[in-house]
């Protein structure tokens, strides 16, 4: 079993930043693939990112050069730095685990919103 617990979600007007946090209670070198997904209302949940154990990234094509995932292996935690955030970013943002014996975790769930 793993717990997954974001932080760092808010409200921002467009063009500011934000960073999410995501702390795992197993350390990371037993998942396999680590990322940030998000659901925006009425809208079917999304991949934003990903960040292998060898720290290969992929982010989808809305967020490229704006979002930045990252981890850090000390303190069992995932980052999404996000700039430039738009409207369109507004969103429940979800920290998701993919093991190596293909289980798979979410957490709670954090709130972006972004409004002038």
């Amino acid at each position: 079993q793993v717990q997954l617990v974001e932080s760092g979600g808010g409200s921002v007007q467009p063009g500011g930043s934000l960073r999410l946090s995501c702390v795992a209670s197993r350390r990371f070198f037993s998942t396999r693939l680590m990322g940030w997904y998000r659901q925006a209302p009425g809208k079917e949940r999304e991949l934003v990112a990903t960040i292998s154990t060898g720290g290969l990234t992929k982010y989808v094509d809305s967020v490229k050069g704006r979002f930045t995932i990252s981890r850090d292996n000390a303190k069992n935690t995932l980052y999404l730095q996000m700039n430039s955030l738009k409207p369109e970013d507004t969103a429940i943002y979800y920290c998701n685990a993919k093991m190596w014996d293909n289980s798979e975790y979410w957490g709670q769930g954090t709130q972006v919103t972004v409004s002038s």
